[in-house]
């Protein structure tokens, strides 16, 4: 399965299955295995951000940079690991800590109300002044999330 020229056997379609979860048939692994291999433009297992930033639709997405972050080095298993989140029988507590990870920008943990406005920044690009981004941070608004992820 590293070899991303070789074909995945039943034993390694099951064990993908079994890695998300069973959010994707093996029918859809294997869809899903083709367009890992077409973004694996080296053949080495692996896709870089780059490799993800040459899907126009990853491209212009305002959240791309933060879900490179997330996607950078991913290797065939938890490509569809991370595709999981999005499928119709990804559990809401998937789903849950999937965005959670989408909004803690520095990793800790947490969503603050800084990596709501970074979000927020991201998503409304040039929409939203740094001077509006100050007063939405000056209101005196506090919020600090947890969620816990197994």
């Amino acid at each position: 399965m590293g070899n991303t020229s070789s074909m995945l056997t039943q034993y390694d379609i099951e064990e993908v299955q079994q890695h998300c979860n069973n959010a994707f048939s093996q029918q859809e692994i294997v869809s899903l295995y083709e367009r890992f291999c077409q973004l694996d433009r080296n053949g080495g297992g692996f896709v870089s951000g780059e490799e993800f930033l040459s899907v126009p639709e990853f491209a212009v997405n305002p959240l791309s940079q933060r879900l490179l972050t997330m996607l950078d080095g991913l290797n065939f298993k938890e490509f569809v690991a991370f595709l999981s989140a999005f499928s119709p029988r990804a559990t809401v507590q998937q789903k849950i800590e999937f965005i959670f990870k989408v909004y803690d920008s520095d990793g800790n943990g947490k969503v603050t109300f800084n990596d709501m406005l970074d979000v927020l920044h991201d998503l409304t690009g040039q929409f939203i002044s740094e001077h509006q981004r100050e007063i939405l941070g000056s209101s005196g608004l506090k919020m600090e999330v947890e969620v816990p992820v197994d």
